[in-house]
């Protein structure tokens, strides 16, 4: 690393310092999920052809029923988990519309939730802007390996993204093995979520509702509190204040805000690469976008993962985080504050100087850095790079979590220059005032190739997060927005490219 006014030793162009290596990961078409069909609910004008339909199922005998069941399970049974408890749980969505007078069988009910099913493949349109951290699993491996968790973007019709895993093996030396991801799908099941006050506190008060029916209800509140207990809350409020004119918009506020907070849960035989984080609230129904994992370890050691991710309704985004010990019971919350209104919030992977940090870019350009309040709420940032060079005049952003050196926090970058070209960068932090910029590479790192530029959207390498490895940063990045690809850089060398920052 050089301090700007002399060049290091054997200049090396920042570009030359990246090497690509390793499979291409390819949107998989055969990658499918069954979702709840309801006849009609496509149609510009929605008329439900539902009680048709079932009434038509209930007239069909016995011995067809049996069939058309026998058939749809031969040829759909391989492609999914328990295909028959999906089948018998989109029928419970749908016996309301049962005529009273039928009394179905249970395989005409299997079969009604046959035809009210439809297969999605998640990501037919594209697979782009991984992360990678350490796998929960290392066992098994030889010398110099280590096991990677990557999560994938994953996006399928109408555009809707979703969360997917892959696994990898990196090393010995610039050796990378991307396991298979074959086998059915399965999205998780719902599971009680653990609520905290603060954050519920939070959310009324940025959406200004902090008044004396939402006082009431969290003084009723422990720290963490589930579902029955937020329940009881309600229930306990007293008439004087029910009968407020602002009390009824008051609750439907809270139950909204609460249900932003939920938690799902993965079968212990089902391996990460088969998991699915599918949208699960309405502020993420058209989609969960960008998701930035890092390997959290606090004061006292202990350690979880971490990630952040973007829901979008369709018109609007929110800033969520996701919390998991072992990548398959994951608890998800929504996250507080002027740093957390846009995208691309990415967190130090440990506190500092006791300050929980998180990079961010709340003006949309410019690369913050934000510190969580005590009330859980991300403040105003202090601005760390913005555009300046050609290659990223229109806009700056980071790609995932700081990684801690020696020399400091290395911040991996995305720029957009012209014809909207993204292209990746790197700086470093200071260790101990990550406030301060020390270093940062003159021009970008890593820019899409002759093979790379076109794709679902052209013109674009963008990554979520890398992982150290072995004196290495492997770096998985989505090309395209259509496929993912890997790159190797040797942290030496990619220190040694760095030209210093004068102090501020």
């Amino acid at each position: 690393m050089t301090d700007g006014t002399s060049a290091p030793q054997d200049p090396q162009h920042p570009q030359d310092l990246a090497v690509r290596v390793g499979p291409t990961l390819a949107p998989d078409p055969r990658r499918v999920i069954v979702k709840l069909f309801v006849p009609g609910e496509d149609a510009v004008l929605a008329r439900t052809r539902a009680h048709a339909l079932i009434e038509r199922i209930a007239d069909l005998g016995d011995a067809e029923t049996g069939t058309l069941l026998r058939q749809t399970l031969r040829r759909f049974g391989g492609r999914h988990h328990d295909l028959e408890a999906t089948f018998r749980h989109h029928y419970d969505l749908v016996h309301h519309r049962v005529p009273r007078t039928s009394e179905l069988s249970p395989e005409a009910r299997l079969l009604v939730g046959a035809y009210f099913s439809h297969e999605y493949a998640v990501e037919a349109a594209a697979l782009c802007n991984p992360s990678m951290v350490v796998h929960p699993d290392q066992t098994g491996l030889a010398p110099g390996e280590l096991r990677a968790a990557i999560s994938l973007r994953q996006i399928g019709e109408g555009h809707l993204s979703s969360i997917g895993f892959a696994g990898a093996v990196l090393g010995p030396g610039s050796r990378l093995d991307v396991a298979d991801r074959d086998g059915p799908l399965v999205t998780g099941g719902r599971t009680g979520a653990l609520h905290r006050r603060d954050l519920l506190a939070a959310g009324l008060a940025e959406e200004g509702w902090d008044n004396e029916v939402s006082a009431t209800v969290l003084g009723c509140l422990t720290e963490r509190f589930d579902d029955d207990a937020f329940e009881r809350a309600l229930g306990q409020l007293p008439i004087d204040l029910l009968t407020r004119a602002t009390a009824h918009r008051t609750l439907e506020q809270l139950r909204r805000t609460i249900s932003a907070g939920y938690a799902i849960t993965f079968p212990a035989d089902v391996p990460l690469h088969r998991r699915v984080l599918w949208p699960a609230t309405p502020a993420e129904c058209n989609g969960m976008e960008d998701a930035r994992f890092v390997r959290w370890v606090d004061d006292n050691g202990e350690s979880a993962y971490r990630a952040t991710y973007t829901a979008y309704d369709g018109r609007n985004i929110a800033a969520r985080m996701l919390d998991s010990d072992d990548l398959r019971h994951f608890e998800v919350t929504p996250m507080r504050g002027p740093a957390a209104r846009n995208k691309g919030v990415a967190l130090f992977p440990r506190p500092v100087g006791g300050r929980r940090l998180a990079l961010c870019r709340s003006d949309g350009e410019t690369i913050g850095l934000s510190t969580l309040d005590a009330e859980n709420r991300w403040q105003s940032p202090v601005p760390l790079h913005g555009p300046r060079r050609g290659w990223e005049l229109i806009q700056v952003g980071n790609c995932g979590s700081p990684i801690e050196t020696e020399a400091g926090w290395l911040v991996l970058t995305h720029g957009v220059g012209t014809m909207r070209q993204y292209a990746i960068g790197a700086m470093l932090l200071d260790l101990a005032r990550p406030e301060r910029v020390v270093a940062e590479l003159p021009d970008a790192l890593l820019r899409p190739d002759d093979t790379e530029r076109d794709g679902y959207v052209p013109n674009v390498v963008y990554s979520c997060g890398g992982l150290l490895h072995d004196g290495t940063l492997w770096l998985p990045y989505g090309a395209g927005d259509a496929r993912v690809g890997f790159a190797t850089i040797a942290l030496s060398a990619l220190l040694g490219a760095m030209v210093g920052v004068p102090s501020r």
